[in-house]
């Protein structure tokens, strides 16, 4: 509504200056009629109001113009005239009238005929304009089409894999156990057999989840703390940080809310953001796990509570930032569509995020990306919060 009366204004404007000039133009020509009345060429001069109102393209505006210059046309018989010569003057003022009304016949034909021409031209711009859109939506879902088709290809290749490196994970896994029990084994060695021994069992059961469906398993979130979530991924995460020389830190706030998580799937996410910020960040940086906590926004708090009724008003989040290469904002617009990778072919598929994003979703939290080249990334997850209260308080 308030574009078309944008576009009424400086229609109205035109309005008002047309019918200023002209009415000048009327007025000055019916002075110099009365000032020379047995001039009839004067009245020739009615031609001109009556092309200017013709630009209008307003048949009831022509009509008044007309017959006001009609009738001012024949106001000059009313001026005294030579004996003999008021038949004359009629005929040359009938004449005129003649000529005023084919000019104003020839000038509303060809004002309305461009007008029409003019609705064509915007009635064919705007059909092009739909099309144009109605071709881009084509594409979008041509594309998705294309990565649905390739993520069902993918699932079926996964499942396949699955189900032939199932076997030899098993075998790991049993002499990873015989190691353990080797007697010259030491402390350390044993801390380390055991985390080998937790990841080998966390393979296992992705596994074990790839082939019972299609569907990655549906995650089965508790409340537990923030730290808990965090402290098992960068444990896992660091040998890999420190062999290449970044720097890793953990920031955890006091006092966090619970947190609405799966541990087995949360910690396949933050070790997927940890694995990119290790990629993105060169020797001698530093990539920061921030956990804090925060009001939830409404549409936050509303989404939490599909997952977790009984979350508080709090979200946590918990934020990875590197001082990595960063990656321009047509890229980071991008980067959570499947198949989208800017590292180099045969390092990334384009999944780890897409699929983090769904994980993080089906915790009722989201997941997001903020970037700038030449500063670093940094990749929030926001989950439901509860707030519990001390024993004994009401």
């Amino acid at each position: 509504m308030f574009a078309s009366l944008r576009k009424t204004e400086p229609m109205a404007i035109q309005y008002r200056i047309v019918l200023a000039i002209a009415g000048a133009v009327f007025s000055l020509i019916v002075i110099l009629e009365n000032v020379a009345p047995a001039n009839v060429v004067v009245a020739y001069g009615f031609v001109l109001p009556i092309l200017l109102v013709a630009t209008l393209r307003s048949r009831p505006l022509m009509f008044v113009t007309v017959v006001f210059c009609i009738g001012a046309t024949y106001l000059g018989l009313l001026q005294p005239t030579k004996p003999g010569r008021f038949q004359a003057a009629v005929i040359n003022r009938t004449v005129v009238a003649g000529v005023l009304l084919m000019v104003a016949y020839i000038g509303m034909t060809r004002e309305e005929r461009k007008g029409r021409e003019e609705a064509a031209r915007a009635a064919l711009a705007q059909q092009t304009e739909s099309l144009l859109r109605a071709n881009t939506l084509l594409v979008d879902a041509k594309d998705e089409l294309n990565r649905s088709e390739r993520l069902a290809a993918v699932g079926q290749l996964v499942a396949s894999v699955a189900h032939e490196v199932g076997t030899p994970l098993h075998s790991i896994a049993w002499h990873v156990q015989a190691l353990a029990e080797e007697p010259g084994t030491t402390p350390e060695m044993k801390k380390r057999i055991t985390v080998i021994d937790e990841q080998l069992n966390r393979v296992v059961r992705i596994i074990q989840d790839l082939l019972s469906s299609t569907r990655q398993r549906k995650p089965e979130p508790t409340w537990m703390s923030a730290e808990l979530l965090i402290s098992p991924a960068t444990a896992l995460m660091e040998p890999a940080f420190h062999a290449k020389g970044v720097a890793l830190s953990t920031d955890l706030a006091i006092g966090l809310p619970k947190v609405w998580a799966d541990v087995e799937k949360m910690h396949q996410v933050l070790v997927n953001l940890l694995a990119n910020a290790l990629a993105a960040t060169p020797q001698h940086g530093s990539v920061v796990v921030r956990a804090g906590g925060r009001k939830a926004l409404p549409e936050e708090y509303e989404i939490g509570q599909r997952a977790a009724p009984d979350m508080s008003s709090m979200v946590v989040t918990v934020a990875v930032c590197d001082t990595g290469v960063g990656m321009p904002q047509a890229d980071a617009q991008k980067a959570f569509l499947p198949f989208f990778t800017t590292k180099a072919v045969g390092k990334g598929t384009g999944l780890g995020l897409f699929l983090s994003r769904e994980t993080v979703l089906a915790h009722g939290g989201t997941l997001s990306l903020e970037s700038e080249q030449g500063l670093g990334t940094t990749v929030t997850v926001t989950l439901p919060g509860k707030v519990y209260e001390p024993e004994g308080m009401a």
